[in-house]
């Protein structure tokens, strides 16, 4: 059995090439992109010799096995543990919703189903969702009437269309919008299924969902208790 962990690339923009001809010698699928600008202060960017650069982010999914190997490559073949590549890390995914999606995501990487999460007893998990551009209202219009508080909506590229085609059937749009949810876990579910009901692969959003489990929260106690 398998363990699937959402795995985030962050990388200067002008190497992200780099990193995307890495991930497809290993047949892992990066869903989309975002770009973003680093934060760190001067006084770090001085001691690494670095600039304030234009980042780009990207998101995977990996099982346990296969980021075991990339993890080597990314150290041995890219060096990124030199200061200014890059960071990769992963964080363990809670479920996924729809059997096609599972199949995109983790397309090539031999997957063998197991537990849903590695994260067990936890209250909250981050639901999120990736859907077309112009169609965040009608993913939160559908996760608010399933219990769902509010959320956070970033704009993001999807990357890998051949791949998206092939395994769910249906032409995507390269402008997304990234939707990131904090939900009670016993929601999750009813959450997930209005969001894939209203705004999933068959509608003209084709949202693909999935969730993080989260150890820990400050601040939804009043949205909760309202």
């Amino acid at each position: 059995m398998s363990e699937l962990y959402l795995m985030i690339t962050v990388a200067d923009r002008k190497q992200l090439p780099t990193f995307l001809e890495f991930y497809e010698k290993h047949q892992v699928n990066v869903g989309v992109l975002a770009l973003g600008r680093g934060l760190a202060s001067s006084e770090v960017l001085d001691y690494l010799g670095l600039e304030d650069a234009v980042k780009a982010v990207a998101v995977s999914v990996v099982t346990d096995s296969v980021w075991a190997a990339l993890k080597k490559g990314l150290e041995q073949e890219l060096r990124i543990d030199i200061p200014g590549s890059g960071i990769v890390f992963t964080v363990p995914m809670g479920s996924i919703g729809g059997k096609r999606q599972l199949l995109f995501l983790t397309a090539g990487q031999n997957y063998e189903k197991g537990e849903e999460s590695v994260l067990k007893g936890t209250d909250h998990e981050l639901v999120i969702v990736i859907t077309n551009q112009g169609y965040t209202e009608l993913v939160m219009d559908a996760a608010r009437d399933a219990g769902a508080a509010g959320g956070t909506m970033l704009h993001a590229r999807g990357v890998g269309m051949k791949y998206a085609e092939k395994f769910l059937g249906v032409s995507l749009v390269a402008e997304k919008e990234l939707i990131l949810m904090v939900v009670k876990t016993e929601k999750k579910n009813e959450i997930m299924k209005a969001v894939m009901d209203e705004a999933g692969l068959e509608s003209r959003a084709r949202s693909v969902v999935f969730s993080l489990p989260v150890t820990s929260t400050a601040g939804l106690r009043l949205l909760e208790e309202a």
